[in-house]
């Protein structure tokens, strides 16, 4: 089955990434994968603060994440998995890409206005060459309807 992995992140183009990969494998017969990366610097701290910290951060996280979820089972029917890893995002993406042939297609959140597409968007369209799979970059301000409409 071909899977689309969507990064969760606090972004407000998150919401499109995940509405799209959702409808999208509901019509495709596909899977979602929505991986969240924790950065190395968030717990730069004593070994047991750290630790805390980390445990805290992939519990916000799990609760952001069942929040998308919920929507993808009772809309979509679609049953997304998560995936949190550690350490800088586009090394990370790329190594879950690899390590995952499920992986199809990677769908990205491009921010509005003029501070451009993002810097996660940014980043990966550079690294680009290095991924096996295509990217799909979805505009922050389409609307739920347009959404529907080409997936």
């Amino acid at each position: 089955m071909r899977k689309f992995l969507v990064i969760l992140d606090d972004s407000r183009e998150c919401l499109n990434a995940m509405r799209f990969a959702a409808m999208r494998a509901a019509h495709t017969g596909g899977g979602v994968t929505v991986l969240s990366i924790i950065p190395p610097d968030e717990f730069n701290h004593w070994i047991g603060v750290g630790e805390l910290m980390r445990e805290e951060e992939r519990e916000r996280i799990t609760v952001h994440y069942e929040v998308f979820a919920k929507w993808m089972r009772d809309r979509q029917d679609v049953e997304p998995e998560l995936v949190i890893r550690e350490g800088e995002a586009v090394p990370e993406i790329l190594a879950h890409v690899r390590e995952n042939p499920d992986v199809g297609v990677l769908v990205l959140g491009a921010g509005e206005g003029k501070k451009g597409p993002g810097p996660l968007v940014t980043q990966m369209t550079r690294a680009a060459a290095d991924l096996p799979i295509p990217i799909t970059i979805v505009p922050g301000t389409m609307t739920k309807e347009r959404l529907e409409a080409i997936t």
